[in-house]
Parts: structure tokens; C-alpha cells; sequence
């Protein structure tokens, strides 16, 4: 045996490693439930700068070149502050890095971030694309944060985007996949589709007795504290979409909703997953901005029964009409590099085993 560490995501017990032995750069211990089954949250740091516009470093160009000519000015967030929607702000992270050659790293927002439709993204020095953190980086992290629907009050601390570690070729094709749905059971309630990844459809018919089918948010709301659970009235904030007639919902432009996948899904405890979009010829819309399902999601070992993927849909220019059961996006496993020592749903997840569901700001109910 050689001893090279495994190919793949790495998981819980290997990114504490990874903090132990300084590759994961932070000021303060992390906090007990920041380090997931195969991902870690990132802390906001202490202030906010509201820039003109979104960027990129670019190759050799640190961030703070270009932050200090696109600043507007700069917010003490470290006691709470409220992000405005319709601004961009620039965070920088508590964590930074200085990773080991091999190893690199992708971000996405957290599920409650993306449910809030709070578009955030990772940008890091010399950049040369979003949420993705070259094999050996070592610098800084910053969270670009950009509200849409509902202002938020964040702080020093609060997480609303995490980290993925991956060593080495980790994606499994279509065949493995195959393998996998055969011993494991990727889908509950029909057979698993498969092509470039894992199918995700949409369901528009919901669980009956007039429940809802989704939610779609309202506008001019009050403020939703980002780290506040079961803080506020659902209605407040959405209004309810039920099904009429046929099983199809028109998206009108530039309204979010919140829907749910027709399937439950699984995520057996030697891969994690990532929500993809599906081909944008398909349709004018955008589906799920927090992507990351960690080992255990939905699977039965972990407390779960499948679960459904929970989707953020955004419309784009033109009104676009979405049937029952059409795909709208696909989940792409990849495999661990080792078993994590936790799972989820062992971690007192809010959204085990869920189905449509809104974000824990909200009460149930």
C-alpha cells in the first residue's frame, strides 16, 4: 500500500484535519455544528463593503485591488447590520486558506440562504470564476452577497455560503451512477432517471387537501434575521401557490418561488451531491442557488425516507409556464474520499426527510 490518501470530497473528520494543520486559516475555533458530513460553513468577518457592481480578481489580481476603486462604503457588521435588496456587498470571510497541492475547493450558499433568495457567491485573489477555489490557493476568502426579495439582518459570524473539499477526480459518470441506484436506491417513488447526472423534476400537484404546492415571496417585507429560527409569520412573507386544474404553474418574471422535486432523493454515505442546472435551452428560469446535498441526505440510515429536493425558481424575462414532472434540473454525485464520521441528519438538520418546506426563519405551521 502506498499510502496516498484517497481520490475525492473530503469528508467531516479530513476538513478538521485540515484546520488542525493550518490548510483552513481561521481567527477563532469553529463552532460546534460548523463542519457538516462533507462540507464547512464560512463565517462572515466584521464588515460589509457595498460595491458598484459584481467582479472578478482575475489572473495575479488580488481582490482588495479592485474593492478599494468599487467600494461605496463600508459597513460595521460585527454587532448586525441590514443588507438592502437590490445592493451588492462584498464580506470578507473568517476563514481563508492555504491548501496543500491537489487539493482544491467549491463554494455554494447554504440551503437557508438560497431559500431566502439571498444570491451569494465566493470570490477569491486571482479568481477567474465564482465559487471555485483553485488546487493550492492560498489567500483569502470573500462572500459576494446580493438580496433579491427580502432584506436581511447579518453579522459577525453568520454563515450563508459553505465549503467543499475535493482532492483528485471525484465525479461519478452516468455507469457508476447506475451501480450505485441499483445497491443504494437513488429515488423513492419511481424509477431514478439518469443522463449527465440524476433527473430532478417538479412537482405541481402536491400532497392534496388543498395544501399548497409551493410559496411565492412577497415583496416590500419586513426584514428576516439570517440567523434568528422560527422568527417569522409565513405569511408575512409569502403568499401560497395552489394547484388549479392541471398541473402547471406560469412563472411571471422576476418573482421567486419556492418549490418542491417530485422525487425524494437519496444521497448514500459514500458520495455527497450537487444540484446542477439542467440545459438552458430548455427553459427561461433558474433553479436552485444553494446546491450542496451532503452523505445522508434523505437516506434511511440517517433518519431520512428520501427527501425532496427543496428549489428556488426565478423566472427571467419572459412568463414561463412549468408542467408536473418536468425535469428542471439534475443532482451529480460525487464520491467521498472516505466514510464521514457523521451524517447528515445525525447533525439536528432542519430539513431531513423534508418536502416542501421554506427556510428555519420561518414558522411552521
Amino acid at each position: 500500500m502506498s499510502g496516498k490518501p484517497a481520490d475525492g470530497i473530503l469528508p467531516i473528520q479530513e476538513i478538521r484535519a485540515l484546520a488542525a494543520a493550518g490548510s483552513i486559516v481561521v481567527d477563532a475555533p469553529f463552532a460546534a455544528d460548523q463542519v457538516q458530513p462533507a462540507s464547512l460553513d464560512l463565517r462572515l468577518g466584521n464588515v460589509a463593503h457595498r460595491i458598484r457592481a459584481s467582479f472578478l480578481a482575475g489572473p495575479g489580481r488580488p481582490v482588495a485591488g479592485k474593492l478599494a476603486s468599487l467600494t461605496l462604503h463600508t459597513i460595521d457588521i460585527s454587532a448586525g447590520a441590514v443588507l438592502e435588496t437590490g445592493c451588492v456587498y462584498l464580506v470578507p470571510l473568517a476563514e481563508g486558506l492555504a491548501l496543500p497541492a491537489g487539493l482544491s475547493a467549491t463554494t455554494n450558499p447554504k440551503s437557508s440562504t438560497g431559500r431566502l433568495d439571498v444570491f451569494t457567491r465566493v470570490v477569491v485573489d486571482g479568481g477567474r470564476a465564482f465559487d471555485t477555489i483553485p488546487a493550492g490557493y492560498h489567500g483569502p476568502l470573500y462572500a459576494e452577497i446580493s438580496p433579491r426579495t427580502f432584506p436581511v439582518l447579518v453579522r459577525a459570524g453568520s454563515r450563508l455560503s459553505q465549503i467543499r473539499f475535493r482532492r483528485g477526480a471525484a465525479g461519478l459518470d452516468d455507469a457508476a451512477l447506475r451501480v450505485l441506484d441499483t445497491r443504494e436506491r437513488l429515488v423513492d417513488g419511481g424509477a431514478a432517471v439518469i443522463g449527465d447526472g440524476l433527473h430532478v423534476s417538479i412537482d405541481l400537484e402536491g400532497a392534496g387537501n388543498d395544501a399548497p404546492i409551493g410559496y411565492r415571496a412577497k415583496r416590500h417585507t419586513g426584514v428576516v434575521d439570517v440567523d434568528a429560527k422560527a422568527a417569522c409569520e409565513v405569511l408575512d412573507y409569502w403568499d401560497p401557490v395552489h394547484v388549479r386544474g392541471a398541473g402547471s404553474l406560469i412563472l411571471d418574471p422576476d418573482e421567486f418561488y419556492i418549490l418542491a422535486s417530485r422525487e425524494a432523493v437519496h444521497v448514500p454515505p459514500s458520495v455527497a451531491a450537487e444540484m446542477v442546472p439542467i440545459d438552458p435551452l430548455v427553459g427561461e428560469f433558474r433553479v436552485h442557488y444553494a446546491g450542496f446535498f451532503d452523505p445522508g441526505f434523505g437516506h434511511a440510515a440517517a433518519g431520512g425516507a428520501g427527501a425532496r429536493a427543496v428549489l428556488e425558481v426565478r423566472s427571467r424575462e419572459v412568463p414561463f409556464i412549468l408542467d408536473h414532472a418536468q425535469v428542471v434540473g439534475r443532482l451529480v454525485y460525487e464520491r467521498m474520499a472516505a466514510l464521514p464520521e457523521t451524517l447528515y441528519g445525525e447533525i439536528g438538520s432542519n430539513y431531513q426527510a423534508q418536502g416542501l418546506k421554506l427556510s428555519k426563519h420561518f414558522r411552521a405551521g
